[in-house]
């Protein structure tokens, strides 16, 4: 077993394991550590606590010191020539003609680098613009392109939900997210509907993914034919998942009308038959719909995992 502490270093960033060696730490602690950044300045998010050996990634690197006020004063300082710098990376964009969106600048906390962070459809030849900003600077300059679920979550915002968005608030890494999630949920398709403000599909769809799955492991689906146990026999007309009811539309008295069943009450269940229009294809609007979220998940894949947590 190993004793650890976890350190972020950004908000709803990722979670870094470090020794705490001789101090003494507490959870909400800011703590001065080393990475492959450099020097920086975190805050603890878990407090000390034994952990697997397997879990940790060796060598263990200890905490350097335990922040200081004159610590904490140069990480309010850096916070601020951040600003300024982010102002001039602005100007140097704009100067050699860039398509590229600036999102972000960062200061390591011993100044030994500043990182800036931009969108662009394409790859960017910046050299040009990193001399132009070392001269300014006068200290390294990295430029990192990071993917638009990157971008939202540094710059944060409300979902639908009404809620700040998951990302920016306490989500570490980005889950894989696919329109199967969403058919499980029996949600719409409607990319507009389905879609967060960065034009991914929702991360929120992998929250309750593993209960849907379990809950609609025995139900029938719309369309399905059942015949319940009190002889009654008929189409699905609808489901509510989570209460495991099913309305069905059946004869009585040469009369259509709707029973609501306990899932338990039914006796068996017929799979329905896809349909297709007469011309053997989909709904085009549907079609269409599909298309948009497909390329959708196709593009999440592409950006891959956060380029944010390279510590």
């Amino acid at each position: 077993m190993t004793k650890v502490i976890g350190v972020r270093f950004r908000t709803a960033g990722k979670i870094y394991f470090f020794s705490p060696g001789k101090y003494e730490i507490k959870k909400g602690d800011h703590v001065i550590v080393e990475t492959a950044r450099g020097v920086e300045y975190g805050t603890v998010v878990a407090a000390p606590k034994e952990v697997e050996d397997d879990q940790v990634i060796k060598p263990l690197k200890a905490v350097l010191r335990t922040a200081s006020t004159k610590d904490d004063e140069q990480e309010k300082t850096n916070r601020e020539k951040e600003k300024e710098a982010f102002k001039v990376c602005l100007e140097k964009i704009k100067k050699h003609n860039l398509d590229m969106k600036l999102i972000d600048a960062e200061y390591t906390f011993d100044n030994n680098k500043i990182l800036f962070y931009f969108t662009a459809d394409g790859r960017i030849d910046f050299r040009e613009l990193v001399k132009d900003l070392a001269a300014v600077f006068k200290t390294r300059i990295e430029l990192r392109q990071i993917g638009v679920r990157d971008e939202t979550k540094i710059i944060g915002g409300y979902g639908i939900c009404g809620r700040p968005l998951c990302c920016h608030s306490y989500l570490s890494d980005f889950v894989p997210v696919s329109i199967k999630m969403a058919k499980e949920q029996s949600l719409s398709l409607n990319p507009t509907k389905i879609s967060g403000v960065c034009g991914r599909l929702m991360c929120c769809l992998k929250n309750e993914e593993d209960v849907y799955e379990e809950l609609n492991r025995k139900m029938p689906g719309v369309g399905d034919f059942c015949k319940a146990k009190d002889g009654l026999e008929g189409e699905v007309s609808s489901v509510n998942i989570l209460r495991q009811t099913v309305k069905i539309l059946v004869d009585v008295d040469d009369e259509k009308e709707v029973h609501e069943y306990k899932l338990e009450e039914l006796e068996s269940i017929r799979k329905k038959q896809k349909k297709r229009n007469n011309n053997g294809k989909k709904n085009s609007q549907e079609d269409e719909e599909m298309k948009e979220l497909e390329a959708l998940e196709k593009k999440e894949k592409q950006e891959g995992k956060s380029k944010l947590g390279d510590n």
